[in-house]
């Protein structure tokens, strides 16, 4: 998930789901914990038909022979972390490939999609040298280039804030390491890094009203005033400082420039450093360290003290192929008239490269492999076809599930014959949660089917459908054109606080029953869309 995808939806309504949005339906008798059978009766929620025996099928293959966790080693420990358009990630599809071929899914296939060039980072390695020796952590930015070799050199602190402080750097830089930023507050952690959605939490959640459609049209706002102009000329400035400040550092010839990471504890969220364009390829190293690293040089810097350091980076680029892929698989459907019809499920494949990419977002394609791999094994005949895909290029603004979409399903105004045919996307992307619920994305039809769906799973936790919208993950590219695109509403965790685009972005961090009961959940979901006897209803447009 992107680094702006963390949108939190949230209500101020108090109270319950409104009273014509709740579930009716008969009692469940014997609901199962882990693989013990439910009712052979089947479950209705305002006559949406549940297959009680389908669901404890997959809840027995999910629960007692899971191989989701085995999945998440191979995805994480060996063949991670896959930044799109690297090497690494092209290894992973092929091992996937593998995987899906043994369970005997049918049309596997990468479909590319351009992207840019690939990069890896081969070595890292950072040390000061003096006043005091100690190890840094720290991880270069991606599709930035590494050094010629190993650097030794003094740490400067360069401060630009004026003209007159481009003036007194000019010519003084060569080859030094460089800090830029200032240091920023640490504060301490009382709330837990860990937590779970609460009752009250899904609550509101369950409460939230129809999202309001976004405007188009001019923007309409008061005349500005002195203040608003002021604080513009303001920020403008700032931003043509910092667009010089990075100009005049790399026309420096600077050795490396070092900037503080967001995170604490040790824990550095690492971003994107430079364009992926090999037309505009970015000149200088640049390295993310830990706050409190960097924050130790700062300050003896401040004190006139000299800090020496080592550094060493070997990056690598890949322009062969400027091309990414998604990866596609199906389980054909089985009825005569419905088997053109077409239920999607996935995840983003790609990740960051500081840790292994394991709760973003490698627990979501191990899921959706592994609900593909429970419906093979228990033998369940979907009447439509199930189509697994795997995106990359999801870190850097959807590119490879809107690419894809727009190539099969056209745009909002220019749906193609095979939108006339799709069902309903499912998505997993927030990290390795439990799933809680579904979030609707304002449609409202799907509450009751939603409901009824869940109902096995109440025993687990899994009860809440929100109209509320989330966001910054592929399952927009579905929505954006108007068909059915959901988001699984998930336990947090350690996402926002830990792992999210993070060097602790490991298989440690991921845990073994939230992602048991995901794929049991997700493969339930997606079978009982394919025999469903009608495609998904399709969002009301509502006029803003």
């Amino acid at each position: 998930m992107p680094h702006d995808s963390t949108t939190r939806p949230t209500s101020s309504r108090p109270g319950t789901r409104p009273r014509s949005r709740r579930w009716f339906a008969t009692a469940l008798c014997g609901v199962s914990l882990l693989g013990a059978p439910l009712s052979a009766t089947a479950l209705y929620a305002q006559d949406e038909p549940v297959d009680a025996a389908a669901v404890n099928q997959i809840r027995d293959e999910a629960f007692n022979r899971s191989q989701v966790m085995t999945l998440m080693s191979y995805l994480t420990d060996v063949h991670g972390p896959r930044l799109t358009g690297s090497p690494i990630s092209r290894r992973a599809a092929e091992y996937t490939m593998g995987q899906l071929k043994s369970w005997g899914l049918a049309n596997i296939h990468l479909e590319s999609f351009p992207f840019g060039r690939g990069w890896t980072n081969d070595k890292f390695y950072a040390q000061v040298t003096a006043p005091v020796p100690f190890a840094v952590i720290g991880y270069p930015q991606a599709w930035t280039p590494g050094t010629s070799g190993l650097i030794k050199s003094d740490i400067v602190y360069v401060r630009i804030d004026s003209e007159a402080d481009f003036a007194r750097f000019k010519g003084k830089l060569a080859g030094k390491i460089v800090m830029l930023a200032p240091m920023r507050a640490v504060d301490p952690r009382f709330a837990p890094l860990a937590s779970r959605r609460s009752d009250d939490d899904l609550a509101r959640m369950a409460a939230a009203p129809m999202p309001t459609p976004a405007a188009t049209g001019p923007r309409q706002s008061g005349p500005r005033t002195a203040a608003d102009s002021l604080a513009q000329r303001q920020l403008q400035a700032q931003q043509a400082i910092a667009v010089r400040r990075r100009a005049f550092i790399e026309d420096e010839k600077v050795g490396a420039i070092l900037e503080p990471g967001r995170g604490d504890g040790g824990t550095v969220f690492t971003p994107n450093g430079a364009s992926r364009d090999p037309k505009t390829p970015a000149k200088t190293p640049v390295v993310t360290i830990a706050i409190e690293h960097y924050g130790r040089i700062l300050r003896t810097l401040e004190k006139n003290i000299p800090v020496s350091i080592e550094l060493d980076i070997r990056n690598t680029f890949y322009d062969a192929d400027l091309t990414s892929f998604n990866i596609i698989a199906e389980i054909p459907g089985t009825d005569p008239v419905l088997r053109d019809q077409v239920v999607m499920l996935g995840a983003h494949f790609d990740s960051w490269h500081a840790g292994t990419g394991a709760t973003d977002n490698a627990a979501g394609s191990a899921a959706m492999l592994e609900a593909v791999r429970i419906l093979k094994a228990t033998g369940l005949k979907p009447k439509r076809t199930i189509r697994i895909a795997l995106w990359t290029g999801e870190e850097q603004g959807l590119i490879g599930s809107r690419a894809w979409v727009r190539q099969h399903f056209g745009t909002r105004d220019s749906l193609s014959a095979d939108a006339a045919k799709f069902s309903a996307y499912f998505n997993l992307d927030n990290g390795t949660g439990a799933i809680r619920g579904v979030f609707e994305q304002g449609n409202a039809a799907a509450a009751p089917i939603f409901n009824a769906w869940m109902k096995p799973f109440a025993d687990k936790g899994v009860k809440t459908v929100t109209l509320a919208n989330t966001g910054g993950t592929d399952h927009l590219s579905f929505d954006g054109i108007g068909l059915p695109g959901f988001q699984f509403i998930q336990d947090e965790v350690e996402y926002g606080t830990r792992t999210h685009h993070s060097n602790m972005d490991t298989y440690e961090r991921v845990q073994d029953a939230d992602m048991k009961l995901n794929a049991a959940v997700i493969a339930s979901f997606v079978y009982h869309a394919a025999n469903r006897p009608t495609l998904f209803p399709r969002k009301i447009p509502v006029t803003p």
